[in-house]
C-alpha cells in the first residue's frame, strides 16, 4: 500500500484468557504471501480535506483539522458519507454539532453550512472507506486467523493510522511494477478483485492488520514459528508476488537482529531476478513472509528508502502476541 515517503517509507482476535506462559496461536502457520486487495471501513467519517466556499472555510472556522474523525452530528451517530450528507440536510439555521475525535480525544463544534447554488455545503472533503494493496503473511491453521502487512494501515491524506471499524481483504492480480530506485521507492501496481472475498479484518495495529481467512485454506508446506533464538544472520528467503497471483521465493541475506518493537530484522536483497524486475523493495511488498530453514521467522515492513535493496522485519511471534491482545 502506498504511504508517505519518510527516510524509511513502509512499503506496505479474539481475546482469550490464558495464562501468560502459554500462546494461543499453533506452533506451525500457513505461509502467506498472496497479493492481497484490502477494504476498511472507519469508525466515523474520516477529514481528508477542507476547502472555501465562496471565500470562507466552514470547516477552519469550526476548528476542524484534517484527520479529524467525525463521529456525530446533532447528536446522531455517523458511521458513513450518506449518514452525514443525510443529517447535513436535516440541519435546521444551516448549522450543525459535530462530535470528532482527534488524538484519542473526543470534541464537539458548531459547524456553519454554507448554501451555495441551492445545496448545502460543509466545506469538507470527507471518506469513509479505504481501499490498497499488501501481501498476507500467515494463516493460522487451526484458528483460521491470518495476519498481514506487519504494519499499520495509514490514510495517505493525513498520515496517521486508522481507527477501523471493520474491514475484508479480497484476492488480487499484480499487473505491473514501478520499479524501486535509491531515493524513491517503487510500488505493485494490482487489479482488486472485491467480488472475491478471502478474509474479514478485525483490527489495525502498528504490527499489521488481523483478521478471521473465511476462503478455503491454501494446501501448502507449513512453517515452525520461530522464537527469535531460532532466527540466524545468513541466508534467508521471502515469499511474494510481483507478476499476476503466482508466489515465488527469492533469498534475501539478515544482516542485523534486533529485539525492538516492530523494526526486528534487518535485511538485504541478493537474489538478482527480484531485484532486476523490483529494483529491491517495493510498496505493496509489506507483509511478505520471510523464511529461515523450516521456520517462518517474521514479515517484509518497510523499504530503506536511499538504499532499496536493504529492508527491514517484524518478527513473526511480534506479530502473533500482537493478534492475542
Amino acid at each position: 500500500m502506498k504511504y508517505f515517503k519518510k527516510s524509511i517509507s513502509y512499503l506496505l482476535l479474539i481475546l482469550v484468557l490464558i495464562p501468560s506462559s502459554v500462546l494461543a496461536y499453533s506452533k506451525y502457520l500457513i505461509p502467506g504471501g498472496e497479493n492481497v486487495a484490502i477494504e476498511v471501513n472507519f469508525s466515523g467519517v474520516l477529514i481528508v480535506g477542507l476547502y472555501d466556499i465562496d471565500g470562507v472555510n466552514p470547516g477552519t472556522d469550526a476548528g476542524l483539522k484534517i484527520g479529524d474523525t467525525i463521529l456525530k452530528v446533532n447528536n446522531n451517530k455517523i458511521v458513513n458519507i450518506d449518514e452525514l450528507i443525510e443529517n447535513v440536510n436535516k440541519a435546521t439555521n444551516n448549522q450543525i454539532e459535530i462530535t470528532y475525535s482527534r488524538n484519542n480525544k473526543v470534541n464537539t463544534t458548531k459547524l456553519n453550512l454554507i448554501n451555495s447554488e441551492g445545496v448545502l455545503k460543509t466545506g469538507l472533503y470527507v471518506k469513509d472507506t479505504l481501499t490498497g494493496i499488501g501481501t498476507l503473511t500467515y494463516i493460522d491453521p487451526e484458528s483460521k486467523l491470518y495476519g498481514a502487512l506487519g504494519h499499520e494501515i495509514i490514510e495517505s491524506n493525513t498520515g496517521t493510522m486508522l481507527e477501523i471499524n471493520n474491514g475484508h481483504i479480497y484476492d488480487s492480480e499484480v499487473i505491473n511494477i514501478e520499479r524501486s530506485e535509491n531515493g524513491n521507492p517503487g510500488s505493485k501496481i494490482a487489479s482488486l478483485k472485491l467480488n472475491d472475498k478471502k478474509g474479514t479484518i478485525y483490527e489495525n495495529t502498528n504490527k499489521g492488520i488481523f483478521g478471521k481467512y473465511t476462503s478455503q485454506l491454501p494446501d501448502k508446506k507449513k512453517y515452525k514459528v520461530a522464537s527469535i533464538d531460532d532466527i540466524k544472520l545468513g541466508e534467508a528467503s521471502i515469499y511474494t508476488v510481483i507478476s499476476g497471483n503466482e508466489i515465488k521465493e527469492y533469498k534475501i541475506n539478515i544482516l542485523k537482529i534486533t529485539k525492538n518493537d516492530t523494526k526486528n530484522i534487518l535485511f538485504e536483497i541478493n537474489d538478482s531476478e527480484l531485484l532486476k524486475e523490483t529494483g529491491g523493495i517495493i510498496q505493496g511488498m509489506s507483509g511478505s513472509p520471510i523464511i529461515q530453514g523450516n521456520y517462518i521467522i517474521g514479515a517484509v515492513t518497510h523499504v530503506v528508502i536511499e538504499n532499496p535493496n536493504h529492508g527491514y522485519g517484524i518478527f513473526i511471534t511480534n506479530m502473533l502476541e500482537e493478534a492475542e491482545n
